[in-house]
């Protein structure tokens, strides 16, 4: 076959066709593997069953079944946050700050790796990812804007929240303790503290925690997911969950 022939055309085609086959392969394997993954948590009867699961599942995991701390912050874009904002979908929800040397990026990159798998279901439009500094002096809106895309986050359903003008700087640190981990600025001005990712779900109670980054991020998204499909409410119109909608399809 000529060196033309090879690269003509019809070549060409057949790599791109090959290029789709392949992403598209890839992306019903990760379907397939979250479906495996979520199925007994998706189609237990109430939230105490999906708890229960976990806490043998996961020795990172912490049950917690209360309101969450109030917060009113400033997103990068100037927006102000609150709680009461969110309602409605499920957070997730975590402290780092942008000049930390070693464990905030790797928890950025934690927390994208938890948002793939939940963007790559219906979950995507039920679920808010959220960052909040603890070092609001020097993390402006503009390195805010760039840190997370920097580290694998996707500000389609992702915002990072600092304080507003006016509030004292220790504001958001106050609030980590509040959810009960603390950062504690050292003399390097670097700051000390824990690794914790906060699930809460859509009436605003926090519901969840996940320390540090060894936990399977799946079981994370599995409890996301029964919070997503309402299953601690056995005696209401039950709202179809994303995997009885992928179940449909076939």
């Amino acid at each position: 076959m000529s060196v033309t022939a090879q690269n003509g055309p019809d070549a060409r085609r057949v790599a791109s066709t090959w290029r789709e086959w392949t992403r598209l392969l890839g992306s019903l394997i990760a379907i397939a593997v979250l479906v495996a993954a979520f199925a007994r948590g998706a189609w237990a009867h109430s939230l105490d069953e999906v708890d229960t699961m976990l806490q043998g599942d996961e020795k990172y995991f912490q049950q917690i079944d209360k309101p969450a701390p109030d917060f009113t912050l400033r997103a990068a874009d100037g927006r102000i946050v609150r709680p009461v904002d969110l309602r409605g979908k499920v957070v997730v929800l975590h402290f780092i700050y942008t000049s930390c040397p070693d464990v905030c990026p790797l928890h950025a990159e934690k927390i994208a790796e938890i948002q793939k798998m939940v963007n790559a279901t219906p979950m995507k439009d039920r679920v808010t990812f959220v960052t909040i500094t603890t070092d609001p002096t020097r993390d402006t809106p503009d390195v805010l804007r760039d840190y997370g895309p920097a580290h694998g986050l996707d500000p389609v359903n992702w915002l990072f929240l600092t304080t507003i003008q006016g509030q004292p700087e220790d504001t958001t640190r106050k609030l980590a303790k509040a959810f009960g981990h603390k950062f504690t600025l050292t003399d390097d001005g670097y700051q000390m503290h824990g690794i914790v990712t906060h699930v809460i779900d859509k009436e605003g109670r926090w519901r969840a925690n996940f320390y540090g980054l060894n936990f399977a991020p799946v079981n994370l998204v599995t409890l996301v997911n029964a919070l997503t499909n309402n299953i601690e409410r056995p005696h209401d119109e039950p709202d179809e969950g994303w995997l009885a909608k992928l179940k449909g399809l076939f």
